[in-house]
């Protein structure tokens, strides 16, 4: 017969190897989490990235339209200006070119007008 002590001894390294196996196994659970975890978080952090920089390739073509429009506004306000200057001098020979250059000129700058109008209005909405 086994003495008593060596019951419990025998009882107490069990229980230390079970417990010993739960916490390999959390052990063991945690690492390719904590890996899955790690590799998440960096690809996360490049999609915030090339995010950022779309937006910021997003704003530089939306500036550049404005510029665009305005320089083209600007350029048919110069050509009004100048077809209008060279008419009222008494000298000059204004053929029809010059009047039909200019309603449509104006025809395409009301145009532009409205287009943009309606672009604005479709945006509040």
């Amino acid at each position: 017969m086994e003495p008593e002590g060596s019951f419990l001894v025998a009882w107490a390294t069990e229980r230390m190897v079970v417990r010993m196996g739960i916490e390999m196994l959390a052990v063991a659970m945690g690492i390719p989490s904590a890996f899955t975890g790690f590799c998440f978080w960096l690809l996360e952090r490049k999609l915030d990235k090339r995010q950022k920089a779309e937006e910021r390739k997003d704003e530089a073509r939306r500036r550049n339209e404005v510029i665009v429009i305005e320089g083209v506004n600007a350029a048919i306000a110069l050509g009004e200006a100048t077809a209008r200057a060279v008419q009222r001098i008494p000298d000059t020979r204004c053929n029809g070119d010059m009047t039909a250059a200019l309603r449509y000129a104006s025809e395409v700058k009301h145009k532009h007008k409205d287009f943009m109008t309606e672009q604005g209005v479709d945006a509040l909405y």
